[in-house]
């Protein structure tokens, strides 16, 4: 039995006692019990007005994962229109259109070494700023193409700028969120992938019947309005209140969260809890302020841990579950089952992708419900049993023939598309930045996005060209590997629910940082208006 060790002190009286003792049982309480003891003495008003404008902030900063589904669900399916085919010679399958589709990725990769730069020295707010321009940039040099090379250009550009956004925008949400609604918060952040998909494939959807080049350039000149949006609004952010901290402005980090954490309280307890964590956790002398420094990444088992089992995992294997081939090739995937019509494959495109952001949006808000680590899992092992029954639809067609077995396969591609971004799609943005320590994070998610690319490349490059040659049996290989990541999360992964982005520091040090991860937490409680420390 836990006993309770109450903290009276009959002589102090009022509420800035009750604030300055929970502050002081705070310091030997972890991330849950922590912030239950702050909710409980201090409710969050979810409707105050600052709560409202740090929604509005965070929701801005959402539009950056709209880069990458805008592309995902333009370039799978700008593929199977025949003036984009006449202009830059290019199929649905085969080679050619894996350069077209990975030049994307390229692009990402190159941007590598510039993320750290702008993110970490100069601040989220200018990383977010530059990778817009570069994805307007990119956009007016497709919108302007004639040739394949200059088309092409534009990816790459495009993707040198995705990068950027896919790193700061993220690592803003997590470090400028509530903490009481961290997890909820940033793992909506993805969620938006989707409304840039949206966008896409009603673009497409209403532009399939031109016959002229407007069928291609419209959707891709609407590929620059998110970022234009998001530049717009990023000019006005406040900056994040640990980068403010760890490079001296100490006061106005303050300033920040009193602002929006503590309701323009400068006694709230939320805020004093994250100052005093802030100074014990953040490196004022870290990685973050030498750019050319990725031994964060990798200078103890700690650190290797986080970055490449728990961040880098995640990214790769999301590209390798076999979702990224619904984005970008769904209409060689539809060509498994039977069904070459542009208008029908059109439909199923916006079809799949609104299901799919409605499975992202109620995912998201099961994060702090379930936990990081029975998400990926559950997701994983359901994966797998619905690549098998893909098999079993796509193989039924092509060796009987008949409607009812292809539209037993396209139930199917609806049902990994929605069981992923149940899952996959919060987590893509949200557990890296939760892994990886402050002075990782910029190095870290690029790094992380580095990996995702590398492994989409597979897919880009792979899947056109395995589904031409070996057609439906190619997802035996999906099926297969979504068990193995299922057996990855289940020894290896961390759970990051109920701990505090500082407390996960602990953890990693911890000789099995995932047994750590799931051991019990000090909970701090008030008892008849006081509080006191569960021991």
């Amino acid at each position: 039995m836990a006993s309770i060790d109450d903290k009276k002190d009959p002589g102090v009286a009022g509420a800035q006692h009750a604030e300055d003792e929970a502050v002081d049982v705070l310091r030997d309480v972890r991330g849950l019990g922590a912030l239950k003891v702050c909710t409980q003495l201090e409710p969050v008003d979810k409707l105050s007005k600052r709560m409202i404008q740090l929604y509005a902030i965070c929701s801005l900063a959402f539009l950056g994962s709209t880069m990458g589904g805008y592309d995902g669900s333009l370039m799978g399916n700008l593929l199977a229109m025949k003036p984009f085919q006449s202009q830059f010679g290019a199929e649905i399958l085969g080679v050619q259109t894996g350069i077209i589709s990975s030049m994307y990725s390229i692009g990402s990769v190159c941007g590598l070494p510039f993320v750290g730069p702008l993110t970490d020295t100069w601040g989220r707010r200018v990383g977010m700023a530059i990778g817009c321009g570069f994805i307007i940039v990119g956009t007016v040099i497709e919108g302007v193409s004639h040739q394949l090379p200059q088309f092409l250009a534009g990816r790459f550009f495009l993707g040198f700028g995705g990068i950027i956004c896919n790193v700061a925008c993220p690592s803003y949400v997590v470090e400028f969120a509530h903490p009481a609604y961290r997890g909820v918060i940033t793992g909506l952040y993805n969620v938006c992938y989707y409304l840039g998909a949206i966008l896409a494939a009603a673009a497409l959807r209403g532009c399939v019947h031109y016959t002229t080049n407007a069928a291609w350039l419209i959707p891709t000149w609407l590929q620059m309005f998110f970022p234009c949006v998001l530049l717009a609004g990023c000019l006005w952010f406040p900056e994040s209140p640990r980068w403010l901290y760890v490079h001296g402005h100490v006061d106005r980090c303050r300033a920040t969260l009193v602002k929006y954490h503590g309701n323009d309280n400068p006694d709230s307890l939320y805020v004093q809890l994250e100052m005093r964590e802030f100074a014990e956790k953040l490196e004022l002398d870290g990685a973050d302020k030498r750019w050319w420094d990725y031994r964060s990444l990798f200078h103890s088992r700690a650190a290797i841990y986080r970055a490449i089992l728990c961040a880098v995992a995640i990214s790769a294997f999301s590209q390798l579950t076999g979702q990224a081939g619904v984005s970008y090739f769904l209409p060689a995937m539809l060509t498994t089952s039977g069904i070459t019509d542009p208008a029908t494959i059109l439909d199923i495109n916006l079809g799949i992708t609104l299901a799919c952001s409605a499975a992202a949006c109620f995912g998201a808000t099961q994060m702090d419900r379930f936990g990081r680590r029975k998400m990926l899992i559950g997701c994983c092992l359901l994966l797998a049993l619905l690549w098998g029954g893909m098999l079993g639809g796509t193989g039924a067609y092509h060796l009987n023939g008949g409607v009812a077995a292809a539209d037993v396969s396209i139930t199917f591609i609806f049902l990994v598309g929605i069981v992923f971004s149940a899952a996959y799609t919060p987590l893509q943005a949200l557990y890296p930045v939760e892994v990886l320590a402050y002075d990782q994070r910029a190095k870290g998610m690029a790094l992380q996005n580095m990996a995702g690319n590398a492994a989409g490349l597979i897919n880009q490059f792979a899947l056109p060209i395995a589904l031409q040659r070996i057609g439906w049996k190619t997802y035996f290989v999906y099926m297969a590997v979504c068990v193995a990541e299922a057996v990855y999360y289940y020894f290896i992964m961390v759970e990051t629910k109920g701990w505090t982005l500082e407390e996960l520091n602990e953890i990693f040090e911890a000789k099995n940082p995932r047994k750590a991860s799931s051991s019990p937490q000090k909970e701090a409680v008030v008892v008849d208006g006081e509080v006191a420390k569960v021991v």
